[in-house]
């Protein structure tokens, strides 16, 4: 019965003081501020001064173990709280030493016990203390607080952007979205809140040494003038006290700083102080080893001694044994796993918005040949193709992405850029692919197809059937090749798709250390980056290398005064780009074998430029005519290309680029140039003329 009774009563506080804990914390506080009044009993202050100490550790302990400051988002209040407390404290024991010359055991202990009943020694170590919270702790965590609220308040309104555009695009709800905001403003509002508390700590550091001085003056002249003592006893006996009153609330005050400091440190590690410790500190085995070498070297250094350095080499170095044990033996898989754990621990919502510049799916079928251990090459054939990509046209390929789609049929693989699908094709890695451009279906037992590259008509045959065909005439190659074919071909097709500002930003920089003069001259008035980056798609379009990207930039600079139009930019540095042009199109004789506009030709496209206000990109033929020159640029270009020769166009200046938008949609093999963008000496060999007729 008086059990339940018991219960009865325990329950009835519990939710008493639940419920009013409003009504408590003033309490407290009123009674904090009493005791700056009311005198206290010594024993009542030993309670008091034990309480704080009590108070200091337990704070220091949740703030070991909390993850997030805003799991202690109360602690500027509490912070506040507690100096005052502290300060009445001072207020009542400096009231008993100076008026009873006695302030209790507590403080009678460490003024004793803690400085061996040495006054100097305890002013010296109070001063120390004093100095350690004042010019350390306090002044790095205040400095933490401050610049952590200013930069947090600073990107406060890009992270409610990023918090709408992650509830607009449905990767959150809408609750989150608010949970996330309420967040936001907790976390401006507590650094802000720590700012500022961080100076009444101060200002308790300091008012704790001026109680001090006050106390060992005030106590000097009360014992000599009213208690009758020696100058030496009186010293003695009211410098123990105070030091030891300074001690009881200067430990304390400083432990309570060593919370507030830890909490202004959490904001970036996002785990127990513990185990972030542990993951970081004792993760490396070799840095344990080095440091435990070190150590017993100095063990060995005449003067130095030697057993203190030698065992802490031993302990070093044996944690350093076992932890290289612990990972031996943990299984692979485990260690994926937990790499995995950690990356998701780390995973940002925020790297779902971003989009790779380039990306190969590969079908499972198609995995052995990234795989290394199996013999795969290609990522070293990816390599070599971003090599040759930089030297062919003078761009950079960002790094490609590969991975595994098991949504993929087993032997596909498609190409994409930029997220956009734009090349796709089917290997089969048990056979090689024959291709011959007068091959016909039966010549040879195996799967035809059309190549994926150049469009050629072609068959995988078994490994077998490879000296065969070769004898045939075919050209066999292996799977990776293809593949590593088809999608050099697609990066080159795309080139000025991948050309973003960031590696335009890039050539330039390249540039920097060898023509700073021409470098310095590019500026958002004259020379755009995007300006510069939109001729250098243009030219990547229609295949033209930006490797000499100084002459490019030259010309820009000339031009960009009398236009700003970049399609006109462009044809002026085609012209200085004239030697690179004529080169790319001659065959090793020096000879460029094309294919001409009839004059009347010429003409339809020049009375349809001239009779539009505007430049656009269609030059408003009518259907039949369009027709009638696509028929004959197909004639010219399969009979150019029966004797060997890439297709090339010759045409005026002002059509150039017209016909280029003609004829590019339907033969992108085609390159079109102009007279005027070839050097005069150039030998051109007409071997097709394109009619409207």
């Amino acid at each position: 019965m008086a059990a339940t009774v018991e219960r009865i009563s325990t329950s009835k506080a519990y939710r008493l003081f639940g419920k009013n804990t409003d009504l408590l914390l003033a309490g407290v506080v009123l009674l904090i501020l009493s005791l700056m009044i009311v005198p206290l009993p010594p024993f009542m202050l030993d309670i008091l001064i034990s309480a704080n100490i009590t108070f200091s550790i337990v704070l220091l302990m949740v703030a070991m173990y909390i993850t997030s400051p805003l799991e202690l988002s109360a602690f500027p209040g509490l912070l506040l709280i507690l100096t005052l407390f502290r300060l009445s404290l001072n207020v009542a024991s400096s009231r008993l030493i100076l008026s009873k010359g006695y302030a209790g055991e507590v403080i009678h202990a460490f003024g004793s016990f803690v400085v061996q009943g040495n006054y100097v020694v305890g002013v010296i170590i109070f001063i120390i203390l004093a100095t350690i919270q004042f010019v350390v702790i306090i002044k790095g965590s205040g400095r933490i607080a401050e610049v952590t609220a200013r930069f947090t308040l600073d990107a406060m309104p890009g992270k409610q952007m990023s918090i709408d555009a992650d509830m607009n695009s449905g990767l959150i709800t809408e609750e989150q979205a608010r949970q996330r905001r309420s967040n936001l403003q907790r976390e401006a509002d507590f650094f802000g809140a720590m700012d500022g508390a961080s100076k009444f700590v101060k200002g308790d550091a300091i008012a704790g040494v001026i109680i001090i001085v006050v106390n060992i003056v005030g106590g000097f002249i009360i014992g000599m003038a009213q208690l009758g003592m020696s100058f030496t006893g009186s010293l003695s006996h009211y410098t123990l006290l105070t030091i030891g009153d300074g001690l009881v609330t200067q430990i304390p005050a400083l432990v309570i700083s060593t919370a507030a400091g830890m909490i202004v440190t959490r904001s970036a590690s996002g785990g127990q102080l513990d185990q972030e410790l542990k993951k970081q500190l004792l993760s490396r085995p070799k840095a344990l080893y080095i440091a435990g070498g070190t150590l017993g070297f100095f063990a060995i250094i005449p003067g130095l001694p030697t057993v203190p350095f030698l065992a802490l080499a031993s302990i070093v170095a044996g944690f350093g044994y076992i932890r290289s044990k612990t990972m031996s033996n943990q299984p692979a898989g485990e260690q994926a796993k937990a790499a995995t754990e950690d990356e998701k621990k780390d995973e940002k919502i925020e790297s779902y918005l971003q989009v790779d510049p380039i990306e190969l799916e590969i079908g499972y079928g198609l995995i052995s040949m990234v795989d290394e251990a199996a013999g795969g090459d290609l990522f070293q054939r990816i390599t070599n193709l971003r090599k040759q990509i930089a030297l062919e046209f003078g761009m950079i390929v960002p790094p490609i992405r590969v991975r595994d789609n098991l949504q993929l049929p087993p032997s596909r693989y498609v190409i994409k850029i930029r997220g956009v699908q734009v090349a796709l094709g089917e290997l089969y890695m048990d056979r090689y692919l024959a291709m011959s451009p007068s091959m016909k279906e039966g010549d040879i037992p195996g799967i035809y197809v059309t190549d994926p590259t150049f469009g050629l008509p072609a068959v995988w045959v078994e490994r077998t059937q490879r000296d065969n065909a070769e004898v045939l005439g075919f050209t066999v190659v292996e799977a990776p090749a293809v593949l590593s074919t088809h999608l050099g071909e697609t990066l080159k097709r795309n080139a000025d798709k991948i050309l973003s500002r960031q590696e335009v930003k890039m050539l330039i920089d390249n540039l920097k250390k060898d023509y700073g003069a021409l470098v310095d001259e590019i500026n958002p008035d004259l020379l755009p980056l995007g300006t510069l980056q939109k001729v250098l798609q243009n030219l990547l379009k229609e295949r033209i290398p930006i490797r000499d990207l100084v002459t490019i930039i030259e010309s820009l600079l000339d031009y960009s005064k009398v236009t700003k139009n970049t399609e006109v930019l462009t044809e002026y540095v085609r012209h200085a780009l004239s030697e690179t042009i004529a080169a790319l199109y001659a065959d090793p004789s020096g000879v460029i074998h094309a294919i001409t506009l009839d004059p009347s030709v010429e003409q339809i496209l020049s009375n349809s430029l001239q009779s539009q206000k505007e430049i656009t990109n269609t030059l408003g033929l009518s259907p039949e005519v369009t027709r009638k020159i696509n028929d004959s640029v197909s004639k010219n270009v399969e009979h150019t290309q029966s004797f060997g020769y890439d297709p090339v166009v010759i045409c005026s200046a002002t059509v150039r680029l017209y016909f280029y938008r003609l004829i590019h949609t339907n033969f992108q093999q085609v390159a079109v140039t102009s007279y005027t963008e070839l050097p005069a000496r150039t030998e051109i060999d007409i071997i097709g003329r394109i009619v409207a007729g």
